[in-house]
């Protein structure tokens, strides 16, 4: 703030001003902020106050007074609301708002505007909210600049983090499994100590992060997730998982994973801490391979045929070789724990398969005739190859019958183990149901616009993810109710939010919030989401 003199050249007359300097984004320059504050006394250079500044506050008297000049204008506005009402109570259903302000007193509004803009604005970056807030009406009710979110970000602490994962861990379902997985997430940061080489997922090249997520299977929500470095692989995150959820309190869980977290190390883990579990495996294994040979000519038997996936299922009851190390007592537990193997044959995922073996073996054997081998297939050349060349017939290629038949014995066969007693369709269902996890990456990676780690310090990111987590929290429980309700069967999750988003209120100081027209679709909606529609305050 500072004082400027300026002298009006018709008058002679010397003002001061009141001068704020602040930086126009859209000119991109420097601007000014003029408030006059009274005239320069020629003589004793003192500012005199002008329009009554100077004037003292007239003692009250027995009769009315009327009020001189112009009644200040009160601001209307007129703002998109129909979306993030559908929010604000989503959030109160789910206890989200009361557990973020227990966790955030003095912020949770801002997470909660930063968490709907990237659910509405997807693909968006957070120097854009400024637009949004002037359209839409949102619980922090004004602008967060781009700057100012990274300082919001950089402020939430591990501590916050955690209590609001035992918070919203009491309001989820005790009986229920959840799907555990992970994805990684690509980033050009030098900074971040734990953005590492790895075996990325999608096959980009890029130095990357991995971030583990833990759904509901029955509720669809998230509720935990953790951040590793990007060179970690799944089988070497279980034990560290179980760790955290007994420090946050949480009770005897059930898990569902991909083949990716299994090992013999957190089998045994999972036993040794009574979790139920539900793991995809390999065939390859050689229990699995040994169990899945004794009943093969049973297992395709019309049955155990379940028309409605086109799958036979069977199962097998047999024994874990468990063992446990006890370095406090320098000694090895080993015992025989149950185990349920669930063997399945897909009609369409067998043929699919074949047809793809049989191309595989054909470029195999086309590369080795053309004396074109390529250094990752050596392998694959020995176990179903021979090579033999002479001087009078050259180089010539022979199949190894016997192998070749053994490798497509199990295709269009997979495998899942289980420590509980359940149908091998039972099974299956829930291993399904693991898909919720890949959806959720989807969002976090595409709606939510964080396909790539735009930000550069550690406490930044964490700040990040855990509002990109809260948004698909939110995204999550919207998907489910639109399942359950059958609103998929008319929209898409965009074109609803596109549908309730152009939905308006009007507000100004002297009146009670007036919401605009709403459409009978628009109230179809609120009402098949369990959401009563807004209405003008009394």
């Amino acid at each position: 703030m500072a004082i400027v003199t300026q002298t009006d050249k018709r008058t002679g007359i010397t003002y001061a001003y009141e001068t704020q300097y602040y930086w126009d984004k859209e000119k991109q320059q420097s601007r000014a902020k003029r408030v006059c504050v009274g005239k320069v006394d020629p003589a004793t250079k003192e500012i005199i106050p002008t329009r009554g500044r100077s004037r003292k506050k007239e003692e009250p008297t027995d009769y009315p007074v009327s009020k001189r000049g112009p009644k200040p204008i009160c601001e209307t506005k007129h703002l998109y609301y129909g979306a993030t009402y559908m929010f604000d109570k989503l959030a109160d259903e789910l206890g989200l708002t009361a557990d973020l302000k227990v966790c955030f007193p003095d912020s949770y509004k801002k997470l909660l505007s930063i968490a709907y803009y990237l659910i509405l604005e997807d693909n968006n970056p957070l120097y854009r909210f400024e637009k949004w807030n002037f359209t839409h009406k949102h619980p922090y009710g004004a602008d967060i600049s781009s700057p100012r979110s990274s300082e919001f970000f950089s402020s939430i602490t591990d501590e916050q983090i955690n209590k609001f994962f035992r918070l919203q861990g009491k309001r989820r379902v005790d009986d229920e499994y959840w799907a555990y997985d992970s994805t990684s997430i690509s980033s050009y940061s030098e900074t971040l100590a734990q953005v590492q080489y790895g075996k990325n997922k999608e096959d980009d090249k890029l130095p990357q992060l991995n971030l583990l997520l833990v759904f509901g299977e029955e509720s669809g929500l998230p509720f935990y997730y953790r951040k590793l470095a990007g060179n970690i692989p799944d089988s070497k995150t279980v034990k560290h998982l179980l760790e955290d959820l007994d420090i946050l309190g949480f009770g005897k869980t059930k898990f569902v994973m991909d083949r990716g977290f299994y090992s013999e190390d957190n089998i045994n883990g999972l036993y040794r801490e009574h979790v139920k579990f539900l793991v995809g495996v390999k065939l390859s294994l050689k229990f699995i391979k040994s169990n899945l040979d004794a009943i093969y000519d049973d297992i395709r038997m019309f049955t155990n045929y379940d028309e409605s996936i086109e799958t036979y299922g069977y199962t097998v009851q047999t024994e874990w070789d468990y063992t446990q190390e006890r370095p406090y007592k320098g000694d090895v537990i080993k015992d025989k724990r149950r185990i349920y193997i669930h063997y399945y044959y897909s009609i369409e995922k067998g043929a699919e398969d074949e047809q793809a073996f049989d191309k595989r073996i054909a470029g195999l054997c086309r590369e080795l005739l053309e004396d074109n081998p390529v250094e990752s297939h050596r392998k694959a050349y020995e176990q179903f190859f021979e090579v033999k060349t002479t001087p009078k017939r050259g180089r010539q290629v022979y199949y190894k019958e016997d192998a070749i038949k053994e490798a497509r014995k199990y295709l269009g066969y997979f495998a899942l183990i289980t420590n509980e007693t359940m149908d091998a369709f039972t099974a299956l269902h829930l291993y399904r149901m693991k898909d919720v996890v890949e959806k959720a990456f989807g969002n976090i990676k595409e709606r939510l616009n964080m396909r790539r780690l735009l930000v550069s310090s550690e406490k930044g990111l964490d700040g990040k993810i855990f509002t990109e987590f809260v948004a698909l929290i939110l995204i999550s429980h919207l998907d489910h109710k639109m399942k359950e309700s059958g609103l998929y069967n008319n929209y898409t999750m965009q074109s609803l939010l596109d549908k309730l988003d152009v939905l308006e209120c009007f507000e100004d100081a002297n009146h009670s919030l007036r919401i605009g027209e709403m459409l009978v679709k628009q109230a179809e909606i609120y009402e098949a989401l369990g959401v009563e529609a807004p209405t003008s305050s009394c």
